[in-house]
């Protein structure tokens, strides 16, 4: 995990061909912590969180904890209670399809905690509901034990698969890419290969 830390979402994103990036309205209503860190994924009925308190007790320290609220824009799915909880046992933080309340006592907690919103409307606890299983958060396809890259751009799944490639071509590329950023800050940058894509594609162009 510590080598994907040295690297921000935007870059891991493009090394996957941006294809496993949430959607932005998953952001961080906390603090501006970045996250990284393997998924515990939580499937829960709509307007329901009881497999999130069951996950609490599955979870092993350094987990993210990936909750799809099956689409519920109403009941919230965690809050102070649960976030405080989830730092006792040592869960990094959390990333939500869903909504959140408790919004003081959640950012008092400290805990990185990504999701759409904020409602007052609390969960029942009466499942049913899926823990450990793939489920869709974000737009995206979490996996049990894919990595998420979370920071102020915003969230991105590493499938485990890829994790490792993934990894050698961001540390490859990290000296280019470093170099590239400082010339275009200095001024120094064409935009040849602007024109060259055009031609590629067949578009005309009257300048």
């Amino acid at each position: 995990m510590s080598r994907f830390r040295q690297f921000e979402s935007t870059d891991i994103s493009d090394m996957l061909n941006r294809m496993y990036t949430m959607g932005g309205e998953i952001h961080n209503l906390v603090n501006d912590k970045p996250l990284v860190g393997p998924a515990l994924t939580v499937k829960c009925f709509p307007g329901d969180n009881l497999m999130v308190h069951k996950a609490l007790d599955l979870a092993q320290p350094g987990d993210i904890m990936v909750i799809d609220a099956s689409q519920s824009v109403t009941a919230a799915v965690i809050g102070d209670l649960v976030a405080n909880k989830a730092r006792h046992r040592g869960i990094a933080g959390f990333i939500i399809d869903g909504l959140i309340r408790d919004l003081p006592g959640v950012i008092e907690c400290g805990l990185p905690v990504y999701a759409k919103g904020v409602t007052p409307f609390g969960p029942l606890h009466r499942g049913p509901g899926e823990i450990n299983y793939p489920i869709s958060a974000g737009g995206v396809v979490v996996r049990p034990g894919d990595i998420l890259a979370a920071d102020p751009s915003g969230v991105v799944v590493v499938p485990q698969w890829a994790a490792e490639d993934v990894l050698q071509r961001l540390e490859v590329n990290r000296e280019q890419l470093a170099a590239y950023v400082d010339s275009v800050k200095r001024g120094e940058f064409s935009n040849d290969w602007v024109d060259r894509q055009l031609a590629a594609d067949g578009c005309l162009f009257d300048d």
